[in-house]
């Protein structure tokens, strides 16, 4: 399981990096993995300090955060 985790955080990553912010039903749906395990993908994520989280009228959005280099 941690090894789909993370297999799945990295997707989760380059679908953002592709296509900038989006719900976590959208990254669901995109990626074609259970809920839960986008949850924990996206869980993977926050601890890096990888993602922003935006409130929407629908919801949250997640976004990758900018980092300048």
């Amino acid at each position: 399981m941690f090894y789909t985790i993370g297999e799945t955080a990295g997707e989760i990553w380059q679908l953002l990096s592709n296509e900038g912010p989006m719900s976590f039903s959208a990254i669901a749906r995109k990626t074609e993995r259970p809920q839960r395990v986008v949850y924990m993908g996206i869980g993977w994520l926050a601890r890096e300090d990888k993602l922003e989280f935006t409130q929407t009228k629908r919801g949250l959005a997640v976004s990758l955060k900018n980092v300048a280099g």
